[in-house]
């Protein structure tokens, strides 16, 4: 069978496999600790649950719009007014299925041979390979724990060609846990508005931000950006929907135009059910929220101070997300029953064959010193994982 070039230049989700492979394992009744999903570990809240169970006694069970039904559109809209002082109509909404659809359907309706989109790395895993389904070219601006995983304005400018259709800006962000503040916002927006790009905002994290940090994104700091920017955001990591599959795109409308047009000949809408459950989402109580990030702080706290006890690991504080992404590197060069583990992927090997711990290599999130854990997982399971992770790095040569 003669395959599509397409499917060659682009590599799995590195980050579902490493899930995938947790799980079977499991299912062979090996005691795994997992630390790679992104997901959080709670139950969707009650009130949620029972909105998308009346929906289904309703019959609310049918075909919807393409681009989103009414109320969860009025619903994004009084929500994006709400937290951020932005003002959408229905025509400048899209609801598709799941965030990661929102950025894919951004990068076909937007993007085509030629153009370049810039993404600051480490990056989320699916950025680069969107960009280069759709034609384009990724341009990466390197950061590391010296720069707290930001650009600056000056590296910014200095990627931007006469190619550059786009920015992807995710704040908070995956995998580093990194946020922007608004000084820091306005400086990269000075320099966006200088050009002529589009800046896709990944806000799906907005919500997981602490240390009293309050989020903004870059239309709410710069309006004069916002017929620029592309706002894409959902329900799956806030409210502890990842299955439901509800995700959205706020932006001008002829680009939301285009990207519905591009939807209706792929899914076509949402869940219907989904979209209730996600009306209830948005528009309710917002007190789980709050308790659910209480948690992870706590959980964040105890894993980078264990992380950072270790020999030769550095992890910096995440300010946002559920994640930490710890340097590694230390520890390549090293070996284990003559095995020397020399990247990134090999000592994610190491840690799952010797230990029964799963985390990303770094490397899949373009940053080969480091990997990702999510705690998004009991505290229970982090202490014994950090005690697995301690030990297996004590245990190389």
């Amino acid at each position: 069978m003669k395959l599509a070039d397409r499917v060659n230049r682009i590599k799995p989700s590195p980050t579902l496999a490493i899930d995938a492979k947790a799980k079977a394992l499991r299912a062979q009744g090996v005691d795994v600790i997992g630390f790679g999903a992104g997901e959080p570990d709670f139950d969707t809240p009650v009130a949620i649950r029972e909105a998308a169970k009346n929906a289904i006694d309703a019959g609310f069970t049918r075909y919807m719009p393409v681009g989103g039904s009414e109320d969860l559109k009025d619903a994004i809209i009084a929500k994006m007014k709400r937290d951020h002082g932005l003002e959408y109509t229905r025509e400048e909404v899209c609801v598709s299925c799941g965030a990661k659809h929102s950025l894919y359907n951004i990068s076909q309706a937007l993007i085509q041979a030629g153009d370049e989109v810039i993404i600051p790395a480490p990056y989320w895993v699916s950025y680069p390979d969107q960009v280069v389904l759709a034609g384009g070219t990724p341009v990466f601006i390197e950061t590391d724990e010296k720069s707290v995983f930001k650009i600056t304005p000056e590296q910014l400018e200095k990627a931007i060609t006469p190619r550059t259709k786009a920015l992807i800006l995710n704040s908070p962000c995956n995998p580093t846990g990194t946020s922007y503040t608004v000084e820091e916002l306005r400086a990269i927006g000075q320099v966006c508005l200088k050009y002529d790009f589009m800046i896709i905002s990944d806000d799906i994290y907005e919500r997981l931000i602490y240390d009293g940090l309050v989020f903004k994104n870059i239309a709410q700091v710069l309006p004069e950006l916002k017929p620029r920017v592309a706002v894409v955001n959902g329900v799956s990591k806030t409210y502890a929907m990842t299955g439901w599959r509800i995700g959205y795109v706020c932006a001008d409308k002829e680009l939301i135009a285009a990207i519905t047009k591009m939807q209706s000949q792929s899914t076509s809408s949402a869940s219907s059910v989904a979209q209730k459950a996600a009306v209830e989402a948005i528009s309710g109580s917002q007190e789980p929220v709050a308790d659910m990030v209480k948690e992870f702080e706590k959980r964040r706290a105890y894993i980078v101070s264990r992380l950072n006890a270790m020999p030769g690991v550095t992890c910096f504080t995440s300010t946002g997300a559920f994640y930490v992404f710890p340097n590694f590197s230390s520890v390549y060069g090293k070996s284990f029953n003559g095995k020397v583990i020399s990247n990134s992927t090999e000592f994610a090997d190491y840690l799952l064959e010797e230990v029964r711990v799963a985390l990303v290599p770094g490397v899949a999130f373009g940053g080969d010193k480091y990997a990702r854990l999510s705690y998004a997982v009991s505290m229970e399971n982090i202490a014994e994982g950090m005690d697995r992770i301690e030990e297996a790095i004590k245990n190389l040569q």
